[in-house]
C-alpha cells in the first residue's frame, strides 16, 4: 500500500475519533475548579484551626500533594485524569501524580535502579524548566526596574 504523506495524513484524520472539544474544556474547568475549591476550603479550615494565613496555605499544599499521591497509589487519579484531562493535571495534585506514577511503574526494578532513578521522569523537566523560567523572568524584572 503506497500512500503519499498527504494521503496518509488524510487517512489518519478520517480514522481518528473527533474530540468533543467543548465538553473536554467544560470537564477540565469543572474538575480543576473543584480541586481549587477543595484547596480554598482547606485553607479556610486550617485558618479556623488557628493557623496563620501563610501556614494555612502551606498545610493546604501539603494536604493536596498527599491526596494526589494517595489517589494515584489507589488508582483513582488515573480515572479522574481520563475524565478531566488538564483539569486534573494542572493543579498541584497533578504534580503529585507526576511524581508517584513513575515510582509505581518502576518499583519492581528496585529502590535504587527503579524507583529512585525514575521518580522524576515526568516531573523533572517541569521542575527544571520552571526554575529556569523563574530565573529568566527574575533577571528581566531586575533589568527593567
Amino acid at each position: 500500500m503506497n500512500m503519499s504523506q498527504q494521503e496518509y495524513a488524510d487517512y489518519i484524520k478520517q480514522m481518528s475519533p473527533r474530540s468533543p472539544l467543548w465538553m473536554d474544556v467544560l470537564r477540565a474547568f469543572l474538575v480543576g475548579g473543584a480541586i481549587c475549591v477543595v484547596g480554598q476550603a482547606l485553607v479556610g479550615l486550617y485558618h479556623c484551626w488557628g493557623a496563620s494565613e501563610r501556614d494555612a496555605a502551606t498545610w493546604c499544599s501539603i494536604t493536596l500533594v498527599f491526596l494526589g499521591a494517595l489517589f494515584t497509589g489507589l488508582g483513582w487519579y488515573d480515572d479522574l485524569a481520563r475524565f478531566a484531562g488538564a483539569g486534573s493535571l494542572v493543579p498541584i495534585t497533578g504534580f503529585a501524580n507526576a511524581v508517584v506514577s513513575p515510582a509505581l511503574d518502576f518499583k519492581t526494578e528496585g529502590y535504587v535502579t527503579g524507583l529512585a532513578v525514575k521518580i522524576f521522569t515526568i516531573a523533572g523537566p517541569v521542575i527544571v524548566f520552571g526554575v529556569s523560567a523563574s530565573v529568566i523572568y527574575g533577571v528581566i524584572l531586575c533589568i527593567l526596574r
